[in-house]
């Protein structure tokens, strides 16, 4: 006989059980069902009670599939291939930590079936991906949406890593928040520093003490360039190391063989046409920024102009000759 119990909860127990035991190569059959719905939940049901409660759930939309060897939920919110891009995406982010980067990928499994779990071999590598050790991170994204939604302003420490690898708090920093922005697998906060009057972008991993202060925060139309709001493709492309300098006009010489990684680096804000066996490149970007791209593929891209830019590349290269020209 039923209890009062099992009539409320054994439908949704069936699709639970289905959730977390089932698949396409692992169906359950009635008996099978009714052996768990006893075991994990206490629940005692008739075989014709487990056939109409799956014939409830599937009118109302899921997706459970009936067949000789038994039946099995067919489709989830997220695909197992899709849950794997997702795990693999936390283990590569630096800004979450180790503690956090568990926790995610334990949520994430569980959105699966209990077979899933043993197919994905790098989840228990956590610990070996370089990770923040900030752990005020989430709360931070949490203070920083609340501040921006609500227009107010921003105090907080800033930190710095010393050579004893641990971060160290450099200076307290007054922000008008605007934007959090996912750049070279960290986290940074787009914000207006009341003391400099000028657009920062700080690595959110970075703060610490964070808390709302009540003045409003200054629009983000106020600031120069930015008066009909944010382009976040020309953001993405202008600004590939996050430096604060205005973007500017650069023009440059690439071998055929880094098209990809100027692509990938400036996306469609590069203008390019071929020109005797090399690749000439427009784009706008920040000139900090691009004298560190620039001398990371030296030997296979000349720049143009501004000539300031290319006289800082020289001198740049003329410092580096006398560090190693004894060796």
């Amino acid at each position: 006989m039923e209890s009062l119990e099992s009539k409320k909860l054994a439908l949704l127990r069936t699709l639970q059980i289905l959730r977390h035991h089932s698949d396409f190569q692992h169906p359950l059959t009635q008996k099978e069902l009714l052996a768990l719905l006893e075991l994990e939940y206490g629940i005692v049901l008739e075989r014709k009670a487990v056939g109409r409660n799956i014939s409830l759930l599937q009118e109302a939309g899921y997706a459970i599939e009936n067949g000789r060897k038994g039946c099995y939920l067919d489709e989830r919110e997220f695909e197992d291939a899709e849950l794997r891009m997702l795990i693999d995406g936390v283990l590569c982010s630096r800004y979450i930590t180790e503690r956090h980067s568990r926790d995610l990928i334990d949520k994430l499994c569980g959105m699966s079936n209990k077979y899933f779990r043993s197919h994905v071999k790098n989840i228990h590598s956590v610990g070996e991906w370089s990770k923040t050790e900030n752990q005020a991170l989430f709360f931070n994204i949490e203070l920083i949406d609340d501040a921006i939604n609500s227009g107010k302003r921003l105090e907080f420490d800033y930190n710095k890593y010393g050579i004893d690898k641990k971060l160290h708090r450099t200076k307290t920093h007054v922000v008008s928040p605007y934007q959090l922005l996912l750049h070279n697998q960290r986290y940074y906060l787009m914000a207006r520093s009341e003391r400099w009057k000028n657009i920062t972008y700080l690595r959110v991993d970075h703060i610490t003490n964070m808390r709302i202060l009540e003045e409003p925060l200054t629009p983000l139309n106020e600031n120069d360039g930015f008066e009909h709001g944010i382009s976040y493709s020309e953001l993405a492309t202008s600004l590939p190391y996050m430096f604060t300098d205005k973007p500017q006009l650069v023009e440059f010489l690439a071998d055929e063989g880094i098209v990809d990684q100027v692509v990938d680096w400036f996306g469609d804000n590069a203008r390019m046409s071929a020109e005797d066996g090399r690749v000439r490149v427009t784009v706008r970007v920040s000139l900090q920024a691009m004298e560190y791209w620039a001398m990371q593929y030296l030997n296979r891209v000349e720049i143009l102009s501004p000539s300031s830019l290319r006289q800082t590349i020289a001198a740049n290269l003329q410092n580096a000759l006398k560090k190693y020209q004894d060796a």
